[in-house]
């Protein structure tokens, strides 16, 4: 197999400084310690006169004024275009919060440029390091550290996380997909890198330190283990998948703690989790299968998606809920637990969107290297979302990818709107959304070249 592609690296630590807001919930946490640091990974793909960069970086998600100020950097250093980057966030809850409004503090305003800056100076760096290379795939199975997150319950309703051996669970809801994708780049006198892709939402931990999650660690694990490797990790679609196992036996709740919304939690099990995909990964690592690349590609599409605007009558008791849990009075809301957590999201939903337009536009990333590409939605979709995209024709390997190049919220499938959830009380798009994504996705993956 010939070294038909060109291939670079490179990873720079982007760990902000403790006293930093803490993303992810809707409690505020202050960071007070670091647990492992957090990186900007970047992977430079190039043939011919064509190259495009794949960045992994452990954040919550990067909002557009983030990703613009990326893409100014990079095209003014590299003459790069919006097209040709692909920009992933892993989705940690233990990283910073961005400034992204006028909320934000001093601290977050200088992280959120220095962040900025580290992230274009990895995509230059990841150019400079280019070098002959050949891609291979391979498909593993993680299994038992993904879970779906939503649970039919004795009185017909639907909760999110209902907790750990909680009698009133019927059963779950939703598609549950265990597989890892390897895409593994052997490079001619350089390590090799290895890019791993699976659906797990990295809300593992908990706590007020900075982390970058079962990602993060499992780069760690992979590279440590097989010598001569980097590791890259892409996050799937992860929109209704979790760590929770909600009925536990022998020692599957080692390490864990009941956090604060009824989830159980641990840094030992984002170790757990990182340990299970990474070996994944070793299994096939030597058995992939190199292909021949005769083209590689990225674009970005648009697709028109309808936001989730609220009835006026339902404004009443959102502009309550709203006010209650801004003024620190969550324990006088008859809510508990997770459910707290989806009333007052949802309630900050509905007052965001009255000033939104009936529809948005949504960008729909691909990147391919050869039979192999990867499709990201910028948000957090359902796995059903990524399993259909799976099947368009074409392709030998599908990459479903979250948070990419954006970060609108969820993307839950049409069904979920009538059964409920967090998921879907605080969707910023209307039921019928993922099924548009499905459509016209499969369009774009099977007309992409």
């Amino acid at each position: 197999m010939n070294y038909d592609i060109k291939v670079g690296f490179s990873r720079v630590n982007i760990t902000p400084p403790l006293g930093i807001r803490i993303s992810g919930y809707y409690v505020e946490r202050i960071a007070d310690g670091v647990l492992d640091e957090l990186y900007a990974n970047a992977l430079a793909i190039s043939k011919n006169d064509k190259v495009f960069i794949m960045i992994s970086v452990d954040m919550l998600g990067l909002r557009d004024n983030v990703l613009n100020k990326i893409r100014e950097l990079v095209a003014k250093n590299l003459q790069i275009c919006e097209d040709s980057l692909f920009i992933h966030s892993t989705h940690t809850h233990q990283g910073p919060v961005l400034a992204v409004d006028d909320t934000a503090t001093e601290i977050e305003k200088i992280y959120t440029e220095f962040l900025c800056l580290k992230i274009a100076g990895a995509c230059k760096l990841a150019i400079d390091d280019l070098c002959p290379a050949k891609a291979g795939y391979a498909i593993s199975k993680a299994e038992r550290v993904a879970f779906n997150r939503r649970y039919l319950m004795k009185d017909g309703s639907t909760k999110t996380n209902p907790g750990v051996n909680n009698p009133d669970i019927v059963k779950s809801i939703g598609l549950l997909d265990e597989s890892v994708n390897i895409v593994r780049f052997a490079r001619e006198n350089k390590k090799d890198v290895v890019l791993i892709n699976f659906a797990d939402h990295p809300d593992t931990i908990g706590g007020n330190k900075i982390s970058g999650d079962w990602p993060a660690l499992t780069r760690k694990v992979f590279e440590n283990a097989i010598e001569n490797t980097l590791c890259i990790t892409f996050n799937g679609t992860q929109g209704d998948i979790n760590h929770v196992n909600v009925f536990p036996k022998d020692g599957d709740l080692n390490g864990m703690f009941n956090d604060f919304d009824d989830v159980t939690r641990g840094y030992a099990h984002a170790k757990h989790v990182a340990n299970v995909v990474a070996a994944s990964a070793m299994c096939v690592y030597e058995k992939v299968k190199f292909v021949d690349v005769e083209d590689i590609g990225s674009k970005i599409t648009i697709i028109d998606v309808p936001t989730n605007k609220a009835k006026p009558e339902e404004m009443e008791e959102a502009y309550y809920i709203d006010k209650m849990h801004r003024e620190g009075k969550d324990a006088e809301l008859p809510y508990k637990g997770m459910m707290l957590t989806t009333m007052v999201a949802g309630a900050q939903r509905k007052i965001r969107l009255l000033s939104w337009p009936e529809s948005l536009p949504l960008k729909f990333s691909t990147a391919y290297i050869g039979p192999i590409v990867f499709a990201g939605i910028p948000g957090e979709p359902f796995a059903g979302i990524g399993i259909e995209l799976k099947k368009s024709k074409g392709w030998e390997m599908i990459c479903p990818c979250c948070i990419t190049n954006g970060y609108m919220g969820y993307f839950p499938l049409k069904d979920s709107y009538e059964e409920g959830g967090y998921e879907a009380n605080t969707s910023q798009f209307k039921a019928g959304t993922a099924e548009i994504i499905i459509e016209e996705g499969k369009k774009i993956l099977e007309n992409l070249k």
